[in-house]
């Protein structure tokens, strides 16, 4: 049979699976009668084995490969389809890739395979020349008794070159023995357990029931993962079985999504911000200055933020940014070439094992440029700034960091108590219409609790002097010759102690008592100036007293009155009904009268009639309070940013643009491993009694701009501290339902994860009842290329040691908690000899050791954070080239490690992972080549265990 081969620069060999959501009509489903396989999974798979293969030059062994076609009738030309990795200087190579197609394969019986024997002269210069080719039709390969066939190779001129065997392999819930591809010969007999059976062909499921979730067919994974690329491998072990292997590798929408999300919430938080200072009332001259600076600031980020936003809905593009794009300012809120990279191992005991990694270009501002910093030295800068301006007596005023933190903690905590006051204050005039007395004693035992939540809040040292500062600041205030802003009439050493109502009974003026106040000193006197001074801040701090004091008073009396409106019910267990109805008969009392020894008598008619004025004063005083607080507070900040606004909203700026990155990975991170984990009770206790563990492995040099983006990386990945998750119920089963969503401000944000009914119905009590989900991120970084080698030599790795030696201490920190509250049988199972506790101190010694290039950093915090039940994430400068070097030594790792891979192919196995596997289409997607970024000279840099194979890597844009 003859046909057309198509050259690869028009149909890539990897062209058979979706490299983003974008899919065409022709790469959709493969559409046979009845077919209900997992998308997962291929309709067939089959491996292959060369012997006697015969080159022109008979003292050279060949370097050989197998390019796989094929062709479908009426179609008139061959489409090249897979290839297997390259193996070297051997006429009988066993390949250790097998050939897969999957759905969208289109594949029947008819489906004729051509199979071409390539022998590679040079692997560098990709210099190759065909050996020989042999055919096949699927349905011989399916009909025949063993499933397997032996064909001839011939040359173009129609000589023998060789043979090639042809094995199909079946994927099935029993696994029982194997005959591997190694020991496979003519005459062999398996049972017919390892190849597909004849009747069930291409039509039916082949039976493999997964334990796993399906990235194609799982509804929430499909509704976040998407343009699905998969591989197969089938690997030996040490007992003489054999691996399958499945590698896959999914983009996410969330990319998209979650920047889209919060960007809309940082916009909303600084609108806030300045309607908080426009309503900050009339200031004198200096400070209205300065808060139309400040505003005009905020304005110019709210400009850029409401672009950003735009930006993004109007983006149309694939669902990752390739590494190509990390500068463009448009997307730079979008993490860059994110993906998540999994590896199920099938054993021939029937086991499943899953393994996720999140892949992700280093989280940083590309687009703003590094010029010699990142985040950790900007921030220093910034409070260097602050002491200076302190020192040199510029407008406004320095607080405690402490302070600031309090003070935005004292708006949110004001802001929710104030809500839920009004509230209940509602609740209970609805209760008092409807007569019902449990429900008023309940709503109003909660409205109790929660107004005197506001008043403790409201009575704190900062807050007095914040409204000191905020009265002094008036026009009134300052025209009666009170000290400038920067007068330390209102430094922190000036403010008021604390005032609480229990140390305070009510006074209707403190003032009469200390006359002299009164007492006004003759004009133009500096001692009348501060003795002026002194007299409005104690009448302001009295002021003050009485505005809380009329809350807690306020509520005393609604108190009162409904302990006197349910007295007769309480009473009437005790009366006749008789006396019940006198009551009810008789006139109300004055209800403006606020205490009374008697028994209120008034008809339950007219409760809500009788609470109306008191409630409406309760709401009123707490509302007068909280805005005041609010003010003061606001104000506050507004002093403390003044020196320093414009470097500390371009800081902002920058962090944002960075935790969104890190956020988004962090989403798709805990979606895909909550999934995976809903049938593991272990990991779910741990889930909500300690947190959940993400680690961030770094290969960023600690040279140049690479040392910038670590520092950027490492605050972004540290901020996720602030991060808790919630996990609910999906209203429905569509895609777009099943998207997180996020709530809050930069102060902490929440996540809504939303499960299927079914999913959800499986989580423990906890977590259904919604609570946070907290996080505990640790970043471990070692460089591997040529510039980390010219920054041990000649530059400074200390930010690198101080990175791993904080996250060792979080790691270990999170680990003494987990022994302290849970059994070991939360964790996973693992084979490792060596236990947790000698993992890391292995890891500690590492740690501390002055050794260059130290990778063994990153496997025994990879194997930590796997066997801690943790999240795992890789990142490089574009998540393409060293991200992909150390995936694939992961995974072949892991298959050592916990699958028995044999030692003697674990070499042979990381080069067919790098050269055939996903992170190689990964490179394609990124830069439209299938090479990695890098060049002969730089590998000599690399430690061997991260260099790729020839052939695979060369000059490309990165």
């Amino acid at each position: 049979m003859s046909g057309k081969e198509r050259s690869p620069r028009h149909r890539p060999w990897s062209v058979y699976r979706a490299n983003t959501f974008d899919l065409s009509a022709e790469m959709m489903g493969l559409a046979l009668s009845g077919n209900s396989q997992d998308p997962d999974e291929p309709v067939l798979e089959f491996s292959a084995a060369c012997s006697e293969l015969v080159t022109p030059a008979l003292d050279r062994k060949p370097t050989s490969f197998v390019a796989v076609s094929c062709t479908t009738p009426p179609q008139a030309f061959w489409t090249k389809h897979a290839q297997t990795e390259i193996i070297e200087g051997t006429s009988n190579p066993i390949f250790l890739s097998s050939i897969a197609f999957f759905q969208d394969s289109l594949i029947t019986q008819q489906t004729q395979v051509k199979l071409s024997v390539y022998d590679v002269k040079d692997r560098s210069q990709g210099t190759m020349y065909m050996l020989g080719s042999a055919m096949f039709s699927v349905k011989e390969l399916l009909q025949d008794k063993h499933h397997r066939l032996h064909l001839t190779l011939r040359s173009a001129e129609n000589e023998r070159v060789g043979n090639i065997t042809v094995i199909a392999w079946q994927i099935e819930e029993k696994r029982e023995q194997r005959a591997p591809v190694a020991r496979l010969q003519r005459g062999d007999t398996v049972n017919g357990r390892m190849v597909l059976p004849v009747d069930e062909s291409l039509t039916e499921s082949v039976g493999f029931k997964s334990k796993s979730s399906s990235l194609c067919k799982d509804p929430l994974l499909k509704a976040v993962f998407g343009g699905v690329m998969s591989r197969t491998y089938r690997f030996p072990t040490t007992d003489g079985n054999h691996l399958r292997v499945l590698e896959q590798m999914a983009e996410s929408a969330l990319s998209l999504h979650i920047p889209r999300q919060f960007v809309k919430l940082l916009l909303e938080e600084d609108a806030v911000r300045v309607c908080e200072l426009e309503e900050l009332g009339e200031l004198s001259p200096c400070w209205e200055n300065l808060r139309r600076q400040i505003i005009t600031q905020y304005q110019t980020i709210i400009l850029t933020y409401q672009e950003t936003i735009s930006d993004l809905h109007e983006y149309k593009g694939p669902s990752f940014k390739s590494s190509t794009l990390k500068a463009e300012r448009k997307l730079e809120f979008i993490p860059t070439n994110l993906h998540i990279q999994r590896m199920r191992v099938h054993g021939e005991s029937g086991y499943d094992r899953t393994y996720d990694v999140v892949t992700i270009g280093a989280p940083a501002a590309h687009h703003q440029g590094f010029k010699g910093c990142g985040l950790r030295k900007l921030l220093h800068k910034l409070e260097e700034a602050r002491k200076h301006s302190v020192g040199s007596g510029s407008k406004g005023m320095a607080y405690q960091p402490q302070d600031v933190v309090k003070a935005k903690e004292l708006i949110g905590q004001i802001n929710t108590l104030k809500t839920q006051v009004c509230y209940y204050t509602e609740r209970l005039s609805r209760a008092a219409k409807d007569r019902s007395a449990n429900a008023m004693e309940r709503t109003l035992a909660i409205l109790t609790e929660k107004t005197r939540q506001l008043v403790t809040v409201c009575d704190s040292k900062l807050l007095s002097s914040a409204i000191l500062a905020l009265s002094a600041a008036r026009p009134e205030f300052t025209q009666q010759g009170t000290p400038s802003p920067s007068s330390s009439s209102l430094s922190p050493a000036s403010r008021s102690p604390s005032r609480s109502p229990s140390r305070h009974p009510a006074s209707p003026s403190r003032a009469a008592t200390s006359p002299s106040r009164h007492a006004t000193p003759p004009e133009g006197s500096e001692a009348s100036k501060s003795k002026r001074a002194s007299l409005q801040a104690d009448l302001h701090e009295e002021e003050w007293e009485k505005v809380w004091l009329n809350v807690d008073k306020s509520l005393d009396c609604v108190i009162q009155r409904v302990d006197r409106l349910l007295q007769p019910d309480k009473l009437q267990s005790d009366s006749s009904s008789e006396d019940v109805f006198l009551l009810a008969d008789e006139e109300p009392k004055n209800t403006n009268k606020d205490s009374s020894p008697e028994v209120e008598k008034t008809s339950p008619g007219e409760w809500s009639d009788a609470l109306y004025p008191l409630l409406t004063t309760l709401t009123d005083c707490a509302s007068l309070m909280s805005d005041k607080a609010k003010k003061a507070m606001v104000f506050l900040l507004m002093q403390d940013s003044a020196p320093t606004i414009a470097m500390s909203l371009t800081l902002q700026y920058r962090r944002d643009v960075v935790f969104c990155q890190t956020l988004t990975a962090l989403i798709c991170g805990f979606t895909i491993k909550l999934r995976n984990s809903l049938c593991d009770s272990g990991f779910l206790r741990q889930l909500h009694t300690i947190g959940l563990l993400v680690q961030y492995e770094g290969l960023l040099s600690t040279y140049g701009e690479e040392l910038a983006m670590l520092e950027d990386m490492s605050v972004g990945v540290m901020d996720l501290r602030n991060v808790t998750f919630k996990v609910t119920q999906a209203t429905s089963g569509f895609g777009p339902d099943m998207l997180p969503v996020i709530t809050g401000n930069r102060n902490g944000f929440n996540v809504r994860v939303p499960m299927p009914g079914a999913m959800f119905d499986t989580l423990p009590r906890e977590i259904q009842n919604g609570m946070l989900l907290r996080v505990q991120p640790v970043l471990f970084n070692v460089g591997i290329n040529e510039q980390q080698t010219l920054a041990e030599k000649f530059g400074d790795t200390s930010l690198q040691e101080v990175i791993n030696m904080e996250s060792l201490a979080r790691l270990s920190s999170y680990y003494d908690q987990f022994k302290e509250v849970l059994p070991e049988d939360c964790l996973p199972r693992s084979r490792s000899t060596t236990s947790l506790s000698e993992l890391l101190k292995l890891l500690s010694h590492n740690v501390n050791a002055k050794k260059n290039k130290n990778v063994e950093i990153l496997w025994q915090a990879a194997e930590a954070c796997r066997r801690l039940n943790g999240v795992r994430f890789t990142s490089c400068k574009s998540a393409k080239d060293r991200t992909a070097m150390s995936l694939t030594l992961e995974q072949c790792q892991i298959l050592q490690q916990e699958h028995a891979l044999a030692p003697q192919v674990f070499y042979q196995a990381l080069d067919c992972m790098r050269s055939e596997g996903c992170r190689r289409e990964n490179t394609m997607k990124n830069v439209g080549c299938r090479k990695y970024a890098f060049n002969s000279l730089q590998l000599k840099a690399f430690p061997k265990q991260y260099r790729p194979p020839e052939g695979t890597y060369g000059k490309v844009e990165t």
